[in-house]
């Protein structure tokens, strides 16, 4: 299992500092979506020029024009990119295209799919990287979490490693832990904390040992 961190509500110079504090722990650092609408691919370029030898994800959500905008995050830098599973199929087949051609990596987020089951077999077949289950911000706070989500498509998947995101904090990882993703992501759950670096390393130490 691999530790990402998913950075949301900083700007360049605070992801970079707060990279640095936690670096040692984490296997891939997201620059989230509310940054990339707000400063672009500079986010994405100026992290990865930084920690040119961390994994950087950029959560942009591509919903169409898929080949051309994995084109624009990987010449910024970013690693893995991220597609929604309510885009077309065609939209993504035209990402794993272009991610193959760059020797990018494709997540897609299952965020607001209903039928969970047969959309992560569909993207199965699609060729992509990772499938994510995801609990948004505003269904976290109605109390849902991707558990049950995480466990049906580790059921029906067979190529695709699984992901799972959405308010998942150091009291709530042996749930996860027991679901055995091959990407747990963290966001709230390291920065919101006064020591970071505690927080990160007491994570990765117990999905290590997951």
């Amino acid at each position: 299992m691999k530790l990402q961190l998913a950075l949301d509500l900083v700007n360049i110079p605070e992801a970079i500092k707060l990279i640095g504090e936690v670096e040692d722990s984490i296997d891939i650092v997201e620059i989230g979506t509310p940054i990339i609408n707000s400063l672009g691919h500079e986010a994405v370029r100026e992290v990865k020029k930084a920690y040119p030898n961390l994994t950087v994800l950029a959560d942009v959500k591509i919903m169409d024009a898929a080949g051309y905008e994995v084109e624009q995050s990987a010449a910024a830098g970013a690693d893995i990119i991220t597609i929604l599973a309510a885009a077309e199929d065609s939209s993504i087949r035209g990402a794993v295209e272009a991610a193959k051609k760059t020797g990018k990596e494709i997540l897609v987020d299952m965020i607001a799919i209903k039928d969970i089951e047969t959309r992560a077999k569909e993207l199965d077949q699609l060729g992509v990287d990772y499938i994510c289950v995801h609990t948004g911000y505003d269904l976290q706070a109605e109390g849902k979490d991707s558990f049950a989500d995480l466990r049906i498509i580790k059921n029906v998947v067979n190529n695709a490693k699984t992901a799972i995101a959405g308010g998942i904090k150091i009291d709530t990882l042996p749930e996860v832990i027991k679901a055995q993703p091959d990407l747990v992501i963290v966001g709230g759950g390291i920065t919101s904390k006064d020591d970071k670096k505690t927080a990160a390393k007491e994570i990765k130490a117990l999905i290590s040992q997951g």
